[in-house]
């Protein structure tokens, strides 16, 4: 399979960032991404093409004793010169025919993320059936490093919209007059 375009988009309704893949034949993968798995993918997906990435710069195998700030220098050298690179200006093609994964997106339940020693990243989606189905839906795509940057790219778009970057804040109870004399203590359910 051949990726053509990726999109990824929060929809507030579903409270999930929809990823959309189209391919070079035609087909369409749909993806939904909730906060929780999230949480877990960004921080492994940030570090795995870090990882990668370093290891393309010319210095090599000499940068694994650099101190931390030349590393995120030079990703962050990398990473730009990607994203210049890049095409977001076209829009996504909406008329895809073909759906492998049905209609409905695939709830993405798990995701394996595995670096190939040819150079791209494996990535393995995977929907558990809830229920008493037995049927599980997943779909596995390769990556190179400008593509997964790239998703990175737009994945962190869709997490600025949604808002689920920002801390949890405390609700603020409305202040209340206590008795003469007396403290009372309020709690929110």
């Amino acid at each position: 399979m051949q990726i053509h375009q990726m999109s990824a988009s929060y929809v507030a309704e579903q409270d999930r960032v929809l990823v959309r893949i189209n391919t070079v034949e035609g087909e369409e993968m749909r993806l939904w991404l909730t906060r929780r798995l999230m949480a877990g993918l960004w921080p492994v997906l940030t570090r795995l093409l870090t990882e990668h990435l370093l290891k393309l710069e010319a210095a090599g195998s000499s940068l694994a004793g650099a101190n931390p700030e030349l590393k995120q220098m030079l990703t962050d050298f990398r990473k730009e010169e990607f994203l210049q690179q890049a095409d977001f200006d076209t829009p996504y093609k909406e008329s895809q025919v073909r759906l492998p994964l049905g209609e409905e997106p695939l709830l993405v339940m798990d995701v394996e993320a595995t670096p190939l020693a040819s150079g791209p990243l494996r990535l393995n989606f995977h929907e558990r059936a809830g229920g008493g189905e037995t049927r599980t839906r997943s779909f596995q795509m390769e990556m190179s490093v400008q593509l997964t940057q790239g998703l990175m790219h737009l994945l962190d778009q869709a997490m600025a919209k949604s808002g689920w970057r920002e801390p949890f804040a405390a609700p603020v109870a409305p202040e209340v007059a206590p008795e003469a004399g007396e403290a009372r203590p309020r709690y929110l359910n």
